[in-house]
């Protein structure tokens, strides 16, 4: 019987299956496309299930490099709570030391254990910032910027009340953002520190309860239009608390660190049921 090692780790809600793929284990062990293989294995009660798949891969100048798909199969530029979780990874494995550097589609990332469950990250220099675009069918302003992977943000007065699945997935598919779309989050500032977020993930579809590149993009956009301050407070769906340091003049983005939990909540072996069903 087919078998791989994995961990299952989750960066404030936000799960993923992490295999170190350094000797090609996965390739190795199926004969389905890597998209394929992806879905079946995120995809809740039939197989372990998560918003998201991470495979270790060798890299010949820094400790690794990693992939990173959604639960839909799609192979995205960067996670912010997904790279915690990598970093933590790496270091238990004996991948990577505590302050290491991994390549990604979105650039290289920095990271540094900082606690015994805590990683922070630097990140890599956002772009594309877009300011108040009014979209057609949609009541909400949007702003615009990614952090390695597309995010619009909309502030809102009361982030319980919004219906993210609808207008994150009006907002997703907006011709606007075409062909690529975007991610969408709401953010609610609560004081100078802090703010409340919501997300809709692009790739999984729906809402999940942290998003980290999401996270930064509120963050980095509620500083620029002077509604908070650095270090940010960012209180996720799941109640965790990630925390956003940004250098920021006008807006120019000098720098930008994420940093939160990195949970290892099981150590598996899956076996090729988890895929072939």
């Amino acid at each position: 019987m087919k078998k791989i090692p994995f961990f299952k780790m989750n960066g404030s809600g936000n799960d993923f299956i992490i295999i170190n793929n350094k000797e090609h284990i996965v390739e190795d062990n199926i004969d389905i496309p890597m998209e394929e293989f992806v879905i079946r294995v995120c995809k809740r009660a039939l197989s372990i299930g998560a918003d998201g798949l991470i495979l270790i891969e060798s890299d010949d100048e820094y400790d690794f490099r990693w992939r990173f798909f959604n639960n839909d199969g799609s192979e995205v530029e960067m996670c912010g709570n997904g790279s915690r979780c990598a970093a933590r990874f790496a270091y238990l494995n004996n991948l990577a030391p505590l302050a290491m550097k991994f390549r990604t589609l979105a650039g290289v990332i920095q990271a540094q254990i900082t606690g015994l469950k805590t990683v922070k990250v630097q990140l890599t220099k956002p772009k594309d910032y877009k300011s108040d675009i009014s979209l057609n069918g949609i009541d909400y302003t949007a702003h615009f910027i990614n952090t390695g992977v597309p995010h619009v943000v909309y502030f809102v007065d009361d982030v319980d009340s919004v219906d993210v699945k609808d207008v994150g997935a009006k907002t997703r598919y907006h011709e606007y953002f075409e062909p690529d779309g975007t991610n969408v989050n709401f953010a609610e500032v609560v004081d100078n520190n802090t703010i409340k977020i919501r997300t809709y993930e692009r790739g999984v579809e729906d809402e999940t309860l942290a998003c980290g590149t999401g996270s930064v993009a509120a963050a980095l956009i509620a500083i620029m239009h002077k509604k908070v301050s650095s270090p940010v407070s960012i209180e996720t769906k799941s109640g965790n608390i990630l925390k956003v340091y940004a250098e920021i003049d006008e807006e120019n983005v000098k720098s930008v660190f994420l940093e939160g939990d990195a949970l290892l909540t099981y150590i598996g072996t899956m076996t090729e049921e988890a895929w072939e069903y």
